[in-house]
């Protein structure tokens, strides 16, 4: 079985350090972001299927670990024991971040033994369909570039009517001129 070069986003002493640090407040922002980006986008049925599931992201490289659940309403943090989770996503930063953009198939990663998935095996492929299935183009980072969110932003006061945000200065430099 061919293996691809392993990913690498943090370097282990990074990672020891971030393993030391509280998961609740990592959980609280995951599922925030999750609320946010994702659970306007699920189905009912899929949501019915998530409800009131302990899940786990697993960011090895960092060494930290995410636990959240949708409570029927919106994704909420936990702290769970490990013997309470119905399932864990495992991946390094870099392979999450590909498979966010879609540059990276999960399938590819799954055989390539870069993405785990420990637990309940139907709720695991409920996930990776459901994820599969949308269009997430909040997670292109192209996105968020100062000029492309500059250029939202123009359109938007265009809509309303507002004046558009003025371009940013470039560094070192000051209004009126002078460096």
């Amino acid at each position: 079985m061919k293996h691809s070069q392993p990913s690498l986003l943090i370097p282990p002493f990074a990672g020891a350090l971030l393993g030391r640090l509280p998961a609740y407040p990592g959980s609280a922002l995951l599922a925030a972001a999750l609320n946010f980006a994702l659970a306007p986008k699920l189905a009912p049925d899929v949501l019915q299927i998530l409800r009131g599931r302990k899940l786990r992201v697993h960011v090895r490289d960092a060494q930290s670990k995410f636990d959240f659940l949708w409570n029927g309403r919106r994704f909420v943090p936990g702290r769970w024991e490990a013997q309470t989770i119905d399932m864990t996503i495992g991946a390094s930063a870099l392979d999450f971040l590909l498979l966010a953009q879609r540059r990276q198939d999960p399938d590819t990663l799954f055989f390539d033994r870069r993405l785990t998935m420990e637990g309940d095996t139907e709720l695991g492929l409920v996930v990776k369909n459901t994820l599969d299935a949308l269009d997430l183009p909040m997670l292109d980072l192209q996105r968020w570039l100062p000029e492309a969110v500059r250029s939202r932003l123009a359109a938007l006061a265009q809509r309303l009517g507002a004046p558009a945000p003025a371009a940013a200065m470039p560094f070192g430099r000051r209004a009126g001129g002078a460096p």
